[in-house]
């Protein structure tokens, strides 16, 4: 099953650490399958507030999305981000080819009928 990090990141003023972070990325997550799904794109807001920007890396699965998270070589570069731009970042498994969203509704009519 796909997994994805996800990150909403707010605006920030230019700095050559962030320069380094972008350009050394990539390197850190090929190693896991992963690859950029969203980023540096423009967004649309539909509801709600969303300042800031959306980052989407997609991997073959959780388990290789928690090892790039986790990897030393991330780790290392996480500060260039961190220190300049503040936001959310999670990671988070997709659904199964073919997932019926129907079941997750009957388990949500049927909670709300027992109250």
């Amino acid at each position: 099953m796909p997994a994805y990090a996800i990150a909403h990141l707010q605006e920030a003023a230019p700095h050559p650490e962030i320069a380094e972070y972008i350009e050394r990325l990539p390197a850190t997550f090929e190693t896991y399958g992963g690859r950029f799904l969203v980023h540096g794109t423009q967004h649309e807001v539909k509801e709600g507030s969303w300042p800031g920007h959306v980052v989407m890396i997609g991997f073959p699965g959780i388990t290789e999305a928690r090892s790039w998270w986790d990897s030393p070589a991330y780790r290392e570069i996480a500060p260039l981000r961190s220190r300049h731009i503040e936001g959310d970042i999670i990671l988070v498994e997709g659904v199964p080819e073919g997932y019926d969203p129907t079941t997750t509704a009957g388990a949500i009519r049927d909670a709300a009928s027992a109250k």
